[in-house]
């Protein structure tokens, strides 16, 4: 029978040590199952030297996790010897065969979880950093970083309920106090995080761990430690079956841990790329806009490019610059277009092939454009005849982007207006759509601007 969680840490103990040897020797006796037994009582046998470690530390009387854990050892061996009871019949009516089976996995699986649990409250050491009432108290400020301590402890032990109960806390712990929180974080706590984003069952728990995970990531000081302890592939799959929620969080991590070019490529090598670019397709407006800014990321390393357009990411680019809604969109296709047009001529092939320059064309046609799409067409334009961008509209477009572009666009537009003056024919037809005298201005602008950065003279 499971008893009341009431007591000191030092009457759990002797409870603990009352109640083991019991359980070792109804285990053995058991005369069906016996095998399964068998593997019980060496597990049961490894509790005692736990506990003697456990009670050696010396805030071992002090420590509410102590308490608790010496509760879930005496009630997971009291629940082991009336399962024995129960297997021999000598207690109650005996059960199915399943259901004993299922039972006898169930105990094992506490067992188990009450050595780790022992062994690793004394590796970790937060027995020494954690000593204070639980952290559901209501704590004073000079107790906070106590309170964080001890709920990302929790993070590592006790059964999925207590861990959900601990990351509520700790959601809370970094809304009030972000950088209090991160400055406490250790490799440990990381690692307990990512393995909770990644074995949880319970999709709720799944999106608090990912939840976490996502305000760390956007502090930009965890970058390190999440991908060093293995954070890619758990939200690449939170990326491509996750809930609603989770989904939101995981991708957006990603973009936040995708502006590093070393992680970008590993984001590819984890097969990230195909959930990302559904997500853009399918998803709500916070997870596409997320998933566009992390392949937009991820275009700008070279080695990812030609993953990015085996997955299909240059139709989908250019249906959203056609018909995307969501604020920002259309801005990450289109520097995701100029990425893989930068230095790749197959590439480029395939952006033409798909119709990006008449895209490109419609989206420059916008009241202010910007660097990305004129660069981008400024890429293109040497692998098309001019004859065909003359009959795409080329160039009234490119007087506009010269007279209401941002300046990264007009130097962009320059720069296409220069690939595609190469003969005679060409040279007459920018002559008379206006875009000498803005190229001009724009010389002019530029050589204004040296002049007054030129350092003056000094005199006497």
């Amino acid at each position: 029978m499971v008893e009341q969680e009431s007591g000191s840490t030092e009457h759990w103990l002797g409870r603990a040590h009352q109640l083991v040897p019991a359980a070792v020797a109804r285990a053995k006796s058991a005369r069906s199952f016996v095998s399964r037994w068998s593997s019980i009582a060496s597990k049961l046998e490894r509790i005692p030297p736990c506990l003697s470690d456990l009670s050696s530390h010396p805030f071992f009387a002090k420590n509410a996790l102590c308490v608790e854990q010496l509760q879930s050892v005496s009630n997971a061996v009291s629940e082991t010897i009336d399962l024995a009871d129960r297997c021999s019949g000598s207690s109650a009516p005996p059960v199915g065969k399943l259901r004993m089976q299922s039972d006898l996995d169930a105990i094992a699986a506490k067992l188990d979880l009450c050595i780790h649990d022992c062994r690793l409250l004394i590796k970790t050491g937060v027995l020494g950093e954690s000593n204070h009432p639980p952290a559901s108290t209501t704590a004073a400020p000079d107790d906070s970083a106590d309170v964080v301590r001890e709920l990302l402890a929790r993070l590592q032990i006790g059964h999925s309920e207590a861990k959900q109960r601990a990351i509520d806390g700790l959601l809370e712990a970094l809304r009030d106090d972000e950088k209090g929180v991160v400055a406490l974080l250790g490799r440990s706590n990381i690692s307990a995080l990512v393995q909770l984003l990644a074995a949880a069952t319970a999709p709720k728990m799944r999106e608090k761990a990912a939840s976490v995970v996502c305000l760390l990531a956007e502090t930009g000081n965890c970058e390190g430690l999440l991908i060093s302890e293995g954070v890619l592939p758990p939200l690449i799959r939170l990326t491509e079956s996750g809930s609603l929620v989770g989904r939101e969080k995981a991708v957006v991590s990603l973009q936040r841990l995708s502006m590093s070019a070393e992680t970008a490529r590993s984001i590819a090598g984890h097969g990230g790329v195909r959930p990302l670019i559904e997500v853009c397709q399918v998803g709500d407006s916070i997870s596409q806009l997320a998933a566009a800014g992390t392949l937009k990321n991820l275009s700008a390393v070279a080695e990812a490019r030609q993953s990015l357009v085996d997955e299909g990411i240059v139709r989908v680019m250019i249906n959203i610059l056609d018909s995307g809604i969501v604020l920002g969109l259309k801005e990450y296709a289109a520097e995701c277009l100029q990425n893989l047009t930068s230095s790749n001529e197959s590439l480029r092939r395939a952006v033409v092939s798909e119709g990006g320059i008449r895209s490109l064309l419609a989206y420059l046609d916008g009241p202010l454009p910007q660097e990305p799409a004129a660069s981008a067409l400024r890429n293109l334009v040497g692998s098309v005849s001019v004859d065909s961008l003359v009959s795409l509209g080329l160039l009234p477009r490119l007087v506009h982007v010269l007279r209401d572009g941002s300046p990264g666009a007009k130097q962009a537009a320059a720069s296409a207006v220069c690939k595609i003056s190469s003969t005679p024919e060409t040279k007459r037809l920018v002559g008379e759509s206006g875009c000498l005298p803005l190229l001009l201005g724009l010389l002019e602008a530029k050589s204004s601007g040296a002049r007054r950065s030129r350092p003056r003279p000094w005199r006497g």
